[in-house]
Protein backbone atom coordinates (compact mmCIF):
# COMPACT_ATOMS: atom_id res chain seq x y z
CA UNK A 1 0.00 0.00 0.00
CA UNK A 2 1.87 3.16 -0.99
CA UNK A 3 2.21 5.85 1.87
CA UNK A 4 1.77 9.93 2.12
CA UNK A 5 4.82 10.13 1.17
CA UNK A 6 5.38 7.87 -1.70
CA UNK A 7 1.84 10.53 -2.91
CA UNK A 8 4.01 13.73 -2.10
CA UNK A 9 7.00 11.95 -3.95
CA UNK A 10 4.71 11.44 -6.81
CA UNK A 11 3.00 14.84 -7.00
CA UNK A 12 6.59 16.50 -6.82
CA UNK A 13 7.55 14.85 -9.87
CA UNK A 14 4.77 15.12 -12.23
CA UNK A 15 5.31 18.73 -13.83
CA UNK A 16 2.84 20.63 -15.56
CA UNK A 17 -0.05 18.82 -12.61
CA UNK A 18 -1.24 20.69 -9.13
CA UNK A 19 -1.09 18.51 -5.72
CA UNK A 20 -5.08 19.28 -6.22
CA UNK A 21 -4.70 17.54 -9.86
CA UNK A 22 -2.57 14.74 -8.38
CA UNK A 23 -5.32 14.49 -5.22
CA UNK A 24 -8.41 14.19 -8.22
CA UNK A 25 -6.30 11.05 -10.19
CA UNK A 26 -5.48 9.45 -6.70
CA UNK A 27 -9.21 9.50 -5.59
CA UNK A 28 -10.08 8.15 -8.71
CA UNK A 29 -7.47 5.05 -8.67
CA UNK A 30 -8.81 4.53 -5.32
CA UNK A 31 -12.52 3.78 -6.81
CA UNK A 32 -11.05 0.93 -9.13
CA UNK A 33 -8.61 -0.18 -6.28
CA UNK A 34 -11.13 -1.73 -4.37
CA UNK A 35 -9.40 -3.94 -2.26
CA UNK A 36 -7.21 -0.72 -0.83
CA UNK A 37 -4.08 -2.90 -2.29
CA UNK A 38 -2.29 0.35 -3.78
CA UNK A 39 -2.73 -1.48 -6.83
CA UNK A 40 -5.61 -2.57 -9.79
CA UNK A 41 -5.88 -6.23 -10.67
CA UNK A 42 -7.76 -7.90 -13.25
CA UNK A 43 -10.85 -8.76 -11.60
CA UNK A 44 -10.79 -4.94 -10.25
CA UNK A 45 -10.52 -3.45 -13.62
CA UNK A 46 -13.20 -5.88 -14.94
CA UNK A 47 -15.46 -4.93 -12.05
CA UNK A 48 -14.61 -0.87 -13.07
CA UNK A 49 -15.32 -1.41 -16.75
CA UNK A 50 -18.74 -3.25 -16.17
CA UNK A 51 -20.16 -0.30 -13.60
CA UNK A 52 -19.43 1.63 -16.28
CA UNK A 53 -22.26 -0.61 -18.32
CA UNK A 54 -19.27 -2.15 -20.74
CA UNK A 55 -19.09 -6.03 -20.69
CA UNK A 56 -15.35 -7.12 -21.44
CA UNK A 57 -13.82 -10.29 -22.10
CA UNK A 58 -10.55 -11.09 -19.58
CA UNK A 59 -8.63 -11.37 -22.32
CA UNK A 60 -9.05 -7.96 -23.37
CA UNK A 61 -8.85 -6.67 -19.40
CA UNK A 62 -5.74 -8.33 -19.39
CA UNK A 63 -4.34 -6.92 -22.17
CA UNK A 64 -5.09 -3.49 -20.92
CA UNK A 65 -3.56 -4.45 -18.19
CA UNK A 66 0.14 -5.72 -19.45
CA UNK A 67 -0.37 -2.19 -21.74
CA UNK A 68 -0.36 -0.43 -19.13
CA UNK A 69 1.86 -2.42 -16.13
CA UNK A 70 5.57 -1.28 -17.17
CA UNK A 71 6.65 -3.83 -14.25
CA UNK A 72 5.05 -6.41 -15.35
CA UNK A 73 3.61 -7.50 -12.27
CA UNK A 74 0.16 -8.14 -13.62
CA UNK A 75 -1.41 -5.26 -11.50
CA UNK A 76 -1.69 -1.28 -12.41
CA UNK A 77 0.31 0.80 -9.18
CA UNK A 78 -0.80 4.35 -8.77
CA UNK A 79 2.46 5.82 -10.70
CA UNK A 80 1.39 3.66 -13.35
CA UNK A 81 -2.04 4.79 -13.64
CA UNK A 82 -0.83 8.43 -13.29
CA UNK A 83 1.12 8.18 -15.95
CA UNK A 84 -1.36 6.79 -18.26
CA UNK A 85 -4.09 9.57 -16.83
CA UNK A 86 -1.45 12.44 -17.78
CA UNK A 87 -0.68 11.13 -21.08
CA UNK A 88 -3.97 10.45 -22.42
CA UNK A 89 -5.28 13.61 -20.91
CA UNK A 90 -2.01 15.82 -22.38
CA UNK A 91 -2.28 13.72 -25.60
CA UNK A 92 -5.70 13.01 -26.39
CA UNK A 93 -6.08 15.42 -29.23
CA UNK A 94 -3.40 15.49 -32.29
CA UNK A 95 -2.42 18.35 -34.09
CA UNK A 96 -4.39 17.40 -36.83
CA UNK A 97 -7.61 16.92 -34.84
CA UNK A 98 -6.85 20.51 -33.20
CA UNK A 99 -6.36 21.56 -37.22
CA UNK A 100 -10.02 20.70 -38.15
CA UNK A 101 -11.41 22.08 -34.99
CA UNK A 102 -9.75 25.58 -35.83
CA UNK A 103 -10.82 25.07 -39.23
CA UNK A 104 -14.70 24.53 -37.96
CA UNK A 105 -14.02 28.28 -35.85
CA UNK A 106 -12.32 30.06 -39.28
CA UNK A 107 -15.32 29.84 -41.30
CA UNK A 108 -14.13 32.33 -43.15
CA UNK A 109 -10.87 30.94 -43.77
CA UNK A 110 -8.98 33.92 -42.68
CA UNK A 111 -6.43 32.29 -40.92
CA UNK A 112 -7.41 33.44 -37.79
CA UNK A 113 -10.23 33.09 -35.12
CA UNK A 114 -11.71 36.82 -34.89
CA UNK A 115 -14.37 37.61 -32.54
CA UNK A 116 -16.46 37.33 -35.23
CA UNK A 117 -16.25 33.95 -35.62
CA UNK A 118 -16.40 33.37 -32.30
CA UNK A 119 -19.48 34.95 -32.13
CA UNK A 120 -20.65 32.60 -34.36
CA UNK A 121 -20.04 29.73 -32.72
CA UNK A 122 -21.58 30.66 -29.15
CA UNK A 123 -24.50 31.41 -31.16
CA UNK A 124 -24.57 28.21 -32.78
CA UNK A 125 -23.90 26.58 -29.11
CA UNK A 126 -26.37 28.78 -27.85
CA UNK A 127 -24.00 30.28 -25.49
CA UNK A 128 -25.16 34.04 -24.96
CA UNK A 129 -21.97 35.84 -24.59
CA UNK A 130 -21.19 39.71 -24.58
CA UNK A 131 -18.51 40.98 -26.96
CA UNK A 132 -16.76 41.89 -23.65
CA UNK A 133 -16.64 38.39 -22.15
CA UNK A 134 -15.59 36.82 -26.04
CA UNK A 135 -13.07 39.51 -26.25
CA UNK A 136 -11.63 38.15 -22.87
CA UNK A 137 -10.91 34.90 -24.23
CA UNK A 138 -9.10 36.31 -27.63
CA UNK A 139 -6.90 38.18 -25.23
CA UNK A 140 -6.42 34.99 -23.10
CA UNK A 141 -5.39 33.16 -25.99
CA UNK A 142 -3.65 35.85 -28.09
CA UNK A 143 -0.18 36.21 -27.66
CA UNK A 144 0.94 38.58 -30.11
CA UNK A 145 -2.08 41.36 -28.94
CA UNK A 146 -3.09 41.26 -32.37
CA UNK A 147 -6.86 40.67 -31.99
CA UNK A 148 -7.45 37.89 -33.18
CA UNK A 149 -6.32 33.70 -32.61
CA UNK A 150 -3.46 32.05 -34.79
CA UNK A 151 -3.32 28.14 -35.73
CA UNK A 152 -0.48 28.11 -33.22
CA UNK A 153 -2.14 30.35 -30.47
CA UNK A 154 -4.93 28.22 -30.58
CA UNK A 155 -2.90 24.92 -30.18
CA UNK A 156 -0.92 26.21 -27.44
CA UNK A 157 -4.48 26.92 -25.81
CA UNK A 158 -5.90 23.39 -26.51
CA UNK A 159 -3.53 21.69 -25.51
CA UNK A 160 -2.65 23.63 -22.29
CA UNK A 161 -2.16 20.80 -19.80
CA UNK A 162 -5.42 21.66 -16.55
CA UNK A 163 -8.08 19.01 -15.34
CA UNK A 164 -10.43 21.73 -14.05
Amino acid sequence: MTTLNDDVKTMSSRPGLTDEEVEELRRAFDLFDTDGGGTIDPKELRAAVRSLGLETKNQTVYQMIQDIDKDSKGEIDFDEFLDLMTSKLAGSDTEEDIQKIFHLFDDDETGFITLHNLKRVASELGESLDDAELLEMIERADLDQDGQISPKEFYRIMTYNTFS
